[in-house]
């Protein structure tokens, strides 16, 4: 395996890591800065939506940009954008910085998806994205403990300082051991809305969303979840989390090693049921020894299910292979927004040990999105030619 792609995933980690450090912490902003705590969890809902907007049409936009050059510009502005919400002396100015951040660490993370898989040998191109999609979840589920620890012993601007210097640390390795890149070919917006409108392509970013809304759907109130079907105390919920979170990491390598093993399809196929029958069995396993078992399950297949569907997608559609995945990682972000509202509602009409079975339907949902994409014939993937 190329060493470069390591460096992608640390660089992938950092800036991964800012979209959900604050989940912890949110009750000090509200503090400081003299907003509810409902305001303040708009700064996580404000960086997903532009997160998942921004990506593709940042992509298509820089698509004449030679690769480094935009992956350092992009972590410089990532870099600046963290010191503003250092030093925000506002809610209104942090907003505005969440905003630049979430901007900015759209474009890095789907360029170290599109850069990985074309520097290394064809037969390590789904560890390749396995290996940065561990980099993004690992920053994702592990932003929440690591955001407390830091809050409470040095408040929280200290977390964007923080973010910050590993940003300007993973720039000088970047600068140092990536060569440069040219873009393969112009994507233009135009191109993307037309790359969308093959059913066989807009299916397969469905069901991305949908697995990742049916795992919110659970996990956005897993906290509670266990206080209520186990009476944990704090200390017991943050070892859940923990195991949850090193089970997680690992998902992505081995979605990675088995797709290159049987291919995407089988492998999405396979931890798709998986997944579902995870989510049922997860509120029967609390009152047994079992659940332990079943929660390495569940964090590994949370995020092990990514580079199937990266590599699924550069198969069935290699001309615009870029802006799909792109387009696939703002569907990532779409499904944790509509997870964690749906969540919300579950546990209003019925109760927070539901969720698990309402996740489970959005996951059996994704499953025939998947058969109805693997099913429809590679014709009509082909974007139109550009004048």
């Amino acid at each position: 395996m190329n060493f470069r792609v390591f460096v992608l995933a640390v660089s992938a980690f950092v800036v991964g890591m800012v979209e959900l450090i604050i989940g912890g912490i949110l009750p000090l902003i509200a503090e400081d800065l003299n907003v509810s705590v409902a305001a303040a969890g708009q700064l996580i809902t404000v960086f997903a939506l532009i997160f998942a907007v921004s990506g593709p049409v940042l992509l298509s936009l820089t698509s004449k940009i030679e690769r480094k050059r935009l992956y350092l510009s992009s972590l410089a502005v990532f870099f600046f954008a963290n010191l503003f919400a250092y030093g925000s002396p506002n809610f209104e100015m942090l907003i505005a910085a969440r905003v630049i951040t979430a901007m900015s660490a759209s474009l890095i993370i789907v360029l170290s998806l599109t850069i990985a898989p074309k520097i290394v040998k064809p037969a390590y191109r789904s560890r390749s994205i396995g290996i940065i999609t561990m980099g993004v979840s690992s920053s994702l589920v592990l932003g929440v403990p690591i955001g407390v620890l830091i809050g409470d012993m040095f408040g929280w601007r200290m977390l964007f300082l923080l973010i910050a210097l590993l940003t300007l640390v993973a720039g000088v390795i970047i600068f140092y051991f990536l060569e440069p890149i040219k873009p393969d070919h112009v994507t233009s917006l135009r191109q993307q809305m037309t790359s969308l409108k093959s059913k066989k392509i807009f299916s397969a970013h469905i069901v991305t969303l949908l697995i990742l809304a049916g795992h919110y759907t659970l996990y956005g109130y897993f906290a509670p979840f266990l206080e209520s079907t186990m009476q944990l105390e704090p200390f017991w919920v943050s070892v859940a989390f923990f195991v949850f979170g090193i089970s997680a990491v690992t998902g992505g390598g081995v979605g990675g090693w088995l797709t290159d093993r049987i291919g995407p399809q089988r492998t999405v196929i396979s931890f798709i049921s998986l997944f579902a029958v995870i989510l049922l069995l997860l509120p029967i396993s609390t009152s047994s020894m079992l659940f332990p078992l079943v929660l390495v399950i569940w964090g590994m297949l949370s995020w092990s299910i990514a580079p199937a569907q990266q590599s699924y997608l550069i198969q069935t559609a290699p001309e615009t292979s870029d802006i799909q995945q792109s387009v696939n990682t703002s569907a990532l972000q779409f499904g944790i927004a509509t997870g964690s509202g749906f969540g919300g509602l579950v546990v209003q009409q019925t109760s927070v040990e539901a969720t698990a079975w309402a996740g489970s339907l959005l996951v059996i949902l994704a499953l025939g999105f998947a058969l109805y994409s693997f099913r429809k014939p590679a014709g009509d993937t082909k974007p139109a030619r550009q004048e």
